[in-house]
């Protein structure tokens, strides 16, 4: 099992690193720009608060994009949101499928493993590899408030991290589910997954009849002017996650251990 982990997390490193470094340096630079633009933002505050639904859909409403916390949620939040949830499917959809793909899950299979330790060192893998993001992202993040010598909520910003973490393991378990399934990489299922997910949260802020099933998606409880306005997370929306979180993993292992792979 040891050696499945190891080999899968070399195999992903590079991708690993890659959406990492994109997605941390790009609220990085987000972050260090807010010095050079805060005049601006300061004057464009009340305009952007009071534009309806766009307000509403982006945390504008409730939060002032004039301050160091109010920016970060509204634009360092959207980009990370986006980025982690595209990056959890794109690891996580192609993780089991591949060894069918590519024929190789003949030669895994005959190694003295079975199919459910393939699976738990691939999940693993998966895990391990969100936690890394989420670090590695926190720390540009953490950098870009040292740069500018500035500081915000870390209580808010800790359970953004760990929140946008929970977020990324509940897509990624949907998606590893989907994994097990289908003999090829559905790659474009898996980011069409996270995009739907985001897109339904972001409508159903707009659209009052939505708001109150806004709990069925992932999306729900890591929306960060919700966490960074100080509004409790629902508590339907967490177990909702967990049980989406156990189901993928369960018949994940399920399915891989039915299943009969093409040589």
């Amino acid at each position: 099992m040891r050696s499945v982990l190891q080999r899968e997390f070399l195999l992903n490193a590079k991708l690993l690193l890659l959406w990492s470094f994109v997605v941390g340096g790009l609220g990085l630079a987000c972050i260090l720009l807010y010095q050079s633009m805060e005049g601006e933002v300061a004057s464009m505050a009340d305009a952007f608060s009071n534009m309806g639904a766009f307000s509403d859909a982006f945390g504008m409403s409730t939060l002032s994009i004039a301050t160091l916390e109010g920016y970060f949620a509204t634009e360092v939040g959207v980009v990370h949101g986006i980025g982690s949830g595209m990056f959890a499917a794109m690891i996580a959809i192609g993780i089991l499928s591949k060894e069918e793909e590519g024929h190789t899950g003949e030669f895994l299979l005959t190694l003295p493993i079975s199919r459910s330790k393939v699976v738990a060192a691939k999940g693993l893998c998966v895990m391990i590899c969100l936690v890394g993001f989420t670090t590695i992202c926190g720390l540009c993040y953490v950098l870009g408030f040292a740069v500018l010598g500035e500081s915000i909520s870390w209580e808010y910003f800790y359970e953004f991290m760990g929140l946008q973490l929970l977020m990324n393991v509940e897509v990624g378990a949907i998606c590893f589910a989907l994994s097990a399934i289908s003999g090829k990489n559905r790659m474009g299922l898996g980011l069409g997954i996270a995009m739907i997910c985001y897109v339904y949260d972001l409508i159903g802020r707009v659209v009052p009849d939505l708001r109150e099933y806004l709990w069925v998606g992932p999306y729900a409880y890591a929306n960060a002017s919700e966490i960074f306005s100080g509004a409790k997370v629902k508590v339907a929306a967490l177990w909702t996650a967990g049980i989406v979180i156990v189901l993928g993993v369960g018949l994940a292992f399920f399915l891989y251990e039915r299943r009969d792979l093409a040589s």
